[in-house]
């Protein structure tokens, strides 16, 4: 599996004119070579993997990168004077590095390679964006762990609690059901905190009459999961139900045309036009989804912008929302896997609106 990104990354590269690639970012790190450490440099070309540590993850990286790279021992502080060498053994004339993870002090380290440099962060983004069957084996997985969490939830959640409560009490039944850790902040917006659309939970009690979004996710052997879920304390008010299914009809018409060669534009507007027509158009200011995987933001995106047509392996999220300032919002969320014939939606619970007395 390791062999085969990096020579599809190798693939792609060569189209580009590049004769090696440099990895830095803990992300790309991890895609390419499974190691999971913070430090590390890999330096892949034709005939050559290497991967550059420091002595604290020599055992961890032999163990992860499954002998598809070559180990070696660095100083902490990893210089590119090995890896210029590396390029210079090899007579590499180009080399591609991760234009969107460098600070300005990497990159006068970069200058100083001896090669030209080519920005490659897209291209391996583009790579990402496929998910194979392991990686979707792993993303089912996280999302049944959060789904798993919030049906424990929905039996422990009660008026009175502080959002935060809220957050730690999920966050603490993911982690029991076997996530590794969160996917993002957990996000609980209560009340008229509902529309922050990434409220950060706080000291606000949950009170009758409140709708309570829940945006939450969790990691499985590093791939994210992330859904939202939106819940009532009490009976809300007229409005708010209105909302509610004007939210949760946009997300099923969505869902309904979601499949190959649809762009995210196309499939953006199905659920925009919807809350448009209902005349909450503007109160629906995100993007429709978005991709997941190692990040919980990834390409490709369904967006007003998104022109990429899906194709299987991809991943979006589909999460209409309404946003009602001193009122409160709506947001109901889930996390697909394109296939060939339509979508995995290894979201199980329900969208029907939960009343917790």
């Amino acid at each position: 599996m390791l062999s085969q990104r990096c020579n599809k990354l190798l693939e792609l590269a060569k189209k580009d004119g590049i004769d090696a690639v440099v990895v830095t970012s803990q992300i790309n790190r991890r895609y390419f070579s499974g190691f999971t450490g913070s430090n590390a440099i890999l330096l892949i070309a034709p005939g050559k993997r290497l991967l550059l540590t420091d002595f604290r993850y020599t055992i961890q990286a032999n163990i992860q990168s499954k002998g598809v790279f070559e180990v070696i021992e660095e100083s902490r502080a990893i210089g590119m004077e090995r890896i210029k060498n590396e390029l210079a053994s090899i007579g590499a004339k180009t080399v591609g590095f991760e234009d969107a993870s460098l600070t300005v002090r990497e990159f006068k380290a970069y200058e100083n390679l001896g090669a030209e440099l080519v920005p490659c962060s897209t291209l391996m983004a583009n790579i990402r964006m496929y998910k194979d069957a392991y990686e979707t084996e792993q993303l089912i997985k996280a999302q049944n762990i959060a789904d798993k969490a919030y049906a424990e939830l929905l039996t422990r959640i009660k008026p009175g609690m502080k959002e935060t409560e809220v957050a730690y009490e999920l966050e603490y039944l993911m982690k029991k059901n076997g996530a590794e850790d969160k996917s993002f902040d957990t996000i609980v917006g209560s009340g008229e905190n509902g529309a922050l659309c990434h409220a950060i939970p706080g000291e606000r009690r949950l009170t009758h009459g409140d709708l309570v979004v829940l945006d939450f996710g969790c990691k499985y052997n590093g791939y994210c999961s992330d859904m939202t879920r939106t819940i009532a304390i009490g009976e809300p008010c007229d409005e708010l139900k209105k909302i509610y299914d004007i939210v949760l009809n946009a997300q099923l018409k969505a869902l309904a045309a979601l499949k190959p060669g649809i762009t995210g534009k196309e499939l953006d507007a199905i659920a925009r036009d919807h809350i448009t027509e209902h005349g909450y158009g503007k109160c629906f200011g995100h993007s429709l989804g978005h991709g997941f995987g190692l990040e919980v933001h990834e390409a490709p995106s369904a967006s007003i912008v998104g022109e990429t047509p899906f194709e299987p392996g991809m991943t979006i999220t589909v999460e209409p929302g309404i946003y009602v300032e001193g009122l409160g919002g709506v947001r109901i969320e889930d996390c697909c896997i394109v296939t060939e014939d339509g979508y995995i939606n290894p979201v199980t619970a329900t969208k029907e609106m939960i009343i917790i007395e």
